[in-house]
């Protein structure tokens, strides 16, 4: 058995430099994603995404940004440490984004989490699309899990 590896991938119509803006900049991806982010992503950085509707969050390590192309993190890096990449294919006035994220041990607990790594990445990926495409906020991240939400969001 080989280490468990999740991906997923979205061809979002718009341009490539706007599309990955909004993985950079925690206002924007606070749109379709985490609730709340402590910075922008910048190589060497430790930043700290929240989801408040459930009470947790994550800190995170930037390894690279290449502008227009790339973003590599080390992701829960006090808990359970693994690693995302993002690719960003210009397609003329669109952008194909793939997400991969890898370390996860090779057990039937590591591709338990590489599965829902996946779910969870194809939702965000879609929220992005409707997001910058339609302006429409998606509660893809928020309706996924309704019986997790923490009181002060039940009803949001």
């Amino acid at each position: 058995m080989s280490a468990p590896v999740a991906t997923a991938g979205m061809l979002i119509r718009r341009p490539v430099a706007e599309v990955f803006e909004a993985f950079l900049d925690p206002a924007l991806t606070s749109r379709f994603w985490f609730t709340r982010g402590s910075d922008r992503l910048e190589p060497g950085a430790q930043v700290r995404w929240d989801w408040q509707m459930y009470g947790v969050g994550t800190d995170v390590l930037v390894k690279a940004v290449e502008p227009g192309r790339r973003i590599l993190i080390d992701w829960d890096i006090a808990d359970d440490p693994s690693e995302v990449e993002w690719l960003f294919e210009d397609r003329d006035d669109a952008a194909f984004v793939n997400v991969e994220n890898r370390g996860f041990e090779d057990s039937p607990a590591g591709v338990a989490r590489a599965l829902d790594s996946a779910g969870g990445f194809a939702l965000v990926l879609a929220g992005a699309k409707i997001w910058l495409e339609r302006g429409i906020e998606p509660r893809f991240v928020l309706d996924r899990h309704p019986d997790a939400r923490v009181a002060e969001w039940r009803d949001r």
